[in-house]
């Protein structure tokens, strides 16, 4: 019989590992003797190796009965480290990934693109959940899994407290609130064992890891609060009168009116409602001066010879229409023509444009279905309201996300509703509030309405004025 190199048991780690070497280099390790057995019938031992022997086996740190692992608990930590890992790295990526590809920003598409690389490198820290609650044969595996723990201690806290600026409810809540803490248990977990030990240079592997997280941090602000405010956005907005012409067949006078928007500024934006109206107006000779009757009743000017007279709607229509957009420096031009009779008793005519447009750096409307008409009559449109109540009116209704999706899965869905019709003044909504499931006992939130219209960078563009209208008509040309 040959006779085999002294064999040597080390004593167990913290899990209940016990490393196993031969003649001074490591063959393994075993959870258990029949583990250690396995090992040394493979080598060659034979079965009736007396492993009490000291000449045979020699025992280190205790015996042969000395096996501390519990392998259901180190079965269920890494379940649950593996699974609590690949949830986090598939919560970055979704969050991610809308911006990533489809940001406005190059600062919004550098967080989404962060965000995607954390996700896929809590997927690595999965795998290494694996190697470091097993046989630990790769030395940064317990750092990847610290990295990874804190990566999504980082982003569920950063969830968490948007979720608690507005407390909605969203699904995504059953992911970062059960993941919060799960990294908090996690943390806990791996810091006990202190994996950095393992590691070379720890502060240049801790200022790497970190690198990561500064920049996704860096850029969410950024993205969601500097760009927003500091870049400018302007609309240049005028509307002109031209010549009138008379029909010699027909009882009118044709005043043509051109309608001019130009986007001035850096930043993109939607046009959520437009409007133009055009009014009649006669005055009344006062020589008492009621100007302040004429001012209370009006609130905009008072005229010191001018009484209470009347201001009639001619022509209202739609400019560029709810869902259409303008880029930076982008302009738009409409001619169209207000019909008057030839002996029209106005002695003037004003013309109003207005403009409700939101930034497309701070939001994204849902333009497919935003952009066509629902007419509040019908009540096959899914937006009726009784004519004699309502009126009628056209209805655009579409949902919009933020510009960053950390906000989106933090809060409920956002519509972007506005009411148009020829004799009312347009009308935007962007709130929770669901016009087309609205519950009758429902009222919108005034404070959110004007919170999300800020946030969302909704703002009015207006221009008024107006021309007399007695040496405007009789340099009409024809007949």
């Amino acid at each position: 019989m040959s006779i085999q190199p002294w064999v040597t048991v080390e004593p167990p780690d913290s899990r209940g590992l016990r490393n196993i070497s031969i003649g001074g280099r490591t063959v393994g390790s075993a959870w258990s003797f029949r583990e250690l057995r396995k090992i040394l019938d493979r080598l060659g031992y034979p079965e009736d190796t007396d492993m009490e022997n000291p000449a045979s086996v020699y025992w280190r740190g205790g015996d042969s009965k000395t096996w501390p692992d519990r392998p259901w608990r180190r079965r269920a930590i890494i379940a649950l480290m593996v699974a609590g890992l690949l949830v986090s790295a598939v919560l970055h990526i979704v969050i991610g990934w809308p911006d990533a590809l489809g940001a406005l920003t190059f600062a919004q598409r550098i967080v989404g693109a962060l965000l995607i690389l954390l996700g896929a490198l809590q997927g690595v820290a999965a795998v290494a959940a694996l190697d470091y609650w097993g046989r630990r044969q790769f030395s940064l595996s317990g750092s990847i899994i610290l990295i990874g723990a804190l990566i999504a201690l980082a982003t569920c806290s950063l969830l968490v407290f948007l979720w608690l600026q507005e407390k909605e409810y969203t699904p995504y809540l059953w992911a970062f609130v059960p993941l919060w803490l799960w990294s908090v248990w996690a943390l806990y977990l791996i810091v006990r064992e202190k994996p950095w030990n393992e590691i070379p240079h720890p502060n240049r592997f801790a200022a790497g890891a970190a690198a990561p997280a500064l920049l996704t941090a860096v850029g969410l602000v950024y993205s969601t609060m500097y760009q927003p405010t500091s870049a400018p956005i302007h609309f240049a907005i005028r509307a002109e009168f031209g010549a009138p012409q008379k029909d010699s067949d027909l009882p009118f006078v044709y005043i043509p009116l051109k309608l001019y928007a130009k986007n001035d500024g850096g930043i993109p934006a939607y046009i959520i409602n437009d409007n133009y109206t055009v009014h009649g107006m006669t005055a009344r000779y006062s020589e008492k001066g009621d100007w302040l009757k004429q001012w209370k009743s009006d609130t905009e000017e008072a005229e010191v010879y001018v009484g209470e007279g009347r201001k009639d709607v001619i022509s209202s229509g739609r400019f560029y229409g709810p869902g259409s957009w303008l880029e930076a420096g982008e302009e738009y031009t409409k001619e169209t023509v207000v019909r008057l009779p030839k002996n029209v008793e106005y002695d003037s005519i004003d013309v109003e444009l207005q403009f409700d447009f939101m930034r497309k750096d701070r939001g994204k409307i849902d333009t497919s279905k935003f952009a066509v008409p629902r007419r509040s009559w019908n009540k096959n449109e899914g937006y009726y309201c009784p004519p004699e109540a309502c009126g009628a009116y056209l209805v655009y209704s579409g949902s919009v996300r933020h510009n960053n999706n950390l906000v989106n899965v933090t809060r409920g869905q956002r519509y972007v509703i506005a009411f148009w019709a020829p004799d009312i003044a347009p009308t935007v909504f962007i709130s929770s509030f669901d016009f087309k499931r609205r519950d009758e006992s429902e009222r919108i939130d005034e404070a959110e309405m004007e919170r999300e219209k800020l946030r969302y960078g909704h703002q009015l563009a207006f221009f008024k004025t107006e021309i007399p209208l007695a040496g405007l008509l009789s340099s009409s040309s024809g007949s």
